[in-house]
């Protein structure tokens, strides 16, 4: 695309800097003198794109071979799209303004199930047939990864390669045997059998599914005898010798994250029942202090950020934490550059350094009780008690915290209806704690917000057998907690019931959900998860066009003997470690954490070969 045009495009747009690129950091490479051309999509908006560490370490990765040129491409806002479609311009990237047309590959990340027609747009928006069997050898090789591709099935028509688990090591052997490709003449089902014996790697239309009458699965056949019958997922053993960028992207408008992410740690210990990432991530896998206090230097260097944030599933957690802190602290705090914990647990730090941390940025502390009641968070495994909740609450409130957030769950298995007032009596009881000090003692004005999302079902959880609520069942529970929170010091959020509702239709769903996919996104649904674009109506409508039931995936308790959609995918968990812990939730047994003893989920020996924690820690 020519400069002319774009300048014209860019004019009739709200934000252009969502489409210029030239960013900081970003990387320019002669096209003529590159083998492989790759485009990176994140299938939403820059602003939420630029904010995924995952993105800039492929981005990098990528580069670092003079072969291979990475580049970004985002959804654009239904005001470019417009205006693309009106000027008969394809899609393209931010580095070269190529359309995706001219690229080897385009790689999709999936974060989100609710993301999943933006994939489709883009494809559509750059002239690229939406199914696979529709595009010949002229046209890229659509490639996915992230946690939604522990069910890739919904995709499976869409998406030419699966990348299933983690891919700093997967994608740079995938482009070595490519480069060689390249040059071979032979067709992409050819590099589909190259590539297919490669751990982590699924190619869809190696195979096909037989269903029962009842609609079940009654067997996945193999199409190409040599494609292996269970994709394991891939995994970075040693995250010290993992590929890490020393500078990132510095985007020209204020996206979500603007600082610094040092990522401590993958996996979690905790176990709980109702979380996807705290299964499939496994096992932990600990960065050392020495190593992320070079990472924070190289990225303060190169980007100007005024903060760092460290990351994980559980921050809390890190078995240096403190000392990594401190000396974060030392290093930084006469520069006034903040130190971010999320995910933290006031437990898992001193007080001396929560006062440091507030010296130089304060900002709102998150507590995630997930239930309103302890029976409900023993069902959950979620091990931690009302007293330990207040008595955070307390100590965050001494310190001089005035905002605290809330998340709770509703929906969850089990559930009665005390368990949602369960939630108003906890967000009372800290509202009473802030009140209840010496009047010379408080200070700042007392928010609590209490944010509520309803429950999805996820692969790879004990709770993947179980059936989600309706839109009628989650409706009448925050309805009831909307009646119920009135308080000007408590603010009360939720999260849209029938959006929640189809998201667990894909996370639950086969590959008959491809259809409803396309049926809804030739209907015009689009950015699905921004609440003001999402059709309800418009996805009754294309499951009753595609001949599909909603209530078949989300509606109904399924056997432990079912053939799940993904049962085909080892992400490191057994299954019978799954129904021990649906069978303990339903008896309200907690199961410890798995660094005090080994829970046997399986982990150690499908991936490790060994204890955890004494080969990673």
């Amino acid at each position: 695309m020519n400069n002319i045009k774009l300048d014209e495009l860019l004019k009739k747009v709200e934000k252009p800097a969502r489409y210029i690129g030239g960013e900081l950091n970003s990387v320019m490479k002669d096209k003529t003198q590159v083998h492989v051309r790759f485009a990176f999509a994140f299938p939403d908006v820059y602003e939420v794109g630029m904010s995924h560490l995952g993105m800039h370490i492929i981005y990098y990765l990528l580069n670092q071979d003079k072969d291979i040129w990475c580049e970004r491409v985002f959804a654009p806002w239904t005001d470019m799209e417009d205006e693309l479609k009106y000027h008969d311009v394809d899609l393209f990237t931010l580095e070269s303004n190529d359309s995706l047309k001219e690229f080897d590959f385009i790689g999709f990340t999936l974060q989100y199930e609710m993301s999943y027609t933006n994939i489709l747009n883009m494809m559509s928006l750059a002239g690229i047939p939406v199914e696979s069997k529709h595009r010949d050898d002229s046209f890229p090789l659509i490639v996915a990864g992230g946690p939604c591709a522990f069910n890739p099935e919904p995709l499976h028509e869409f998406v030419d390669i699966f990348f299933i688990g983690e891919s700093e090591d997967l994608l740079p052997e995938v482009m070595e045997i490519y480069k060689q490709h390249k040059n071979s003449g032979e067709g992409k089902y050819s590099f589909f059998k190259k590539i297919s014996h490669i751990e982590g790697i699924y190619i869809p239309s190696f195979y096909d599914v037989v269903y029962k009458d009842d609609n079940t699965i009654k067997e996945r056949v193999k199409l190409y005898d040599k494609a292996p019958d269970i994709i394991k997922k891939r995994i970075v053993k040693n995250l010290d010798q993992a590929y890490f960028p020393e500078k990132i992207i510095v985007p020209f408008i204020e996206t979500v994250h603007d600082r610094v992410v040092l990522e401590l740690f993958r996996g979690c210990t905790r176990g709980c029942r109702f979380c996807q990432a705290g299964m499939i991530y496994r096992p932990i896998r600990e960065r050392s202090v020495e190593t992320l206090l070079k990472q924070a230097d190289l990225l303060i260097d190169s980007t100007g950020h005024e903060e760092i944030s460290l990351s994980s599933l559980s921050t809390g957690d890190y078995s240096k934490l403190i000392e990594l802190a401190q000396a974060l602290l030392d290093k930084y705090e006469e520069r006034r550059i903040g130190l971010s914990l999320p995910s933290l647990r006031l437990d898992s730090i001193t007080f001396e350094l929560i006062k440091r941390v507030q010296k130089v940025r304060k900002s709102g502390l998150t507590f995630a009780p997930e239930a309103g009641t302890q029976r409900m968070r023993d069902v959950i495994n979620k091990n931690i008690s009302e007293e330990e909740i207040i008595d955070s609450v307390k100590t965050a409130f001494a310190l001089g915290w005035s905002n605290i957030k809330l998340y709770f769950m509703v929906g969850l298995p089990g559930e009665t209806i005390e368990d949602i007032y369960g939630i108003k009596d906890i967000a009372y009881k800290v509202k009473d704690e802030f009140f209840k000090r010496d009047k010379n003692s408080i200070k700042g004005n007392l928010n609590v917000s209490v944010s509520v999302a309803c429950f999805v079902p996820k692969p790879f959880t004990p709770f993947q057998w179980e059936k989600q609520n309706t839109v009628a069942e989650f409706s009448n529970k925050t309805s009831i907690l909307k009646k119920e929170l009135k308080d000007k010091k408590i603010s009360y959020s939720y999260h849209d019931p029938k959006l929640s509702v189809i998201e667990g239709a894909f996370a639950l769903g086969d590959r008959r959900m491809s259809k409803v996919l396309k049926k809804a996104w030739q209907m015009g649904c689009t950015f699905d998860g921004w609440g003001d674009k999402f059709k309800y109506d418009v996805w009754m409508k294309a499951f009753e066009a595609a001949d599909v039931s909603l209530g078949y995936y989300t509606e109904r308790n399924k056997a432990f003997t079912e053939v799940l959609p993904w049962d085909f995918i080892n992400c490191g968990v057994n299954k019978e470690f799954l129904i021990k812990e649906k069978e303990l939730s339903l008896s309200r047994i907690t199961t410890e954490d798995c660094r005090i003893s080994c829970t046997g989920c399986g982990v150690n020996v499908e991936l490790v070969g060994g204890p955890c924690f004494e080969n990673h820690i």
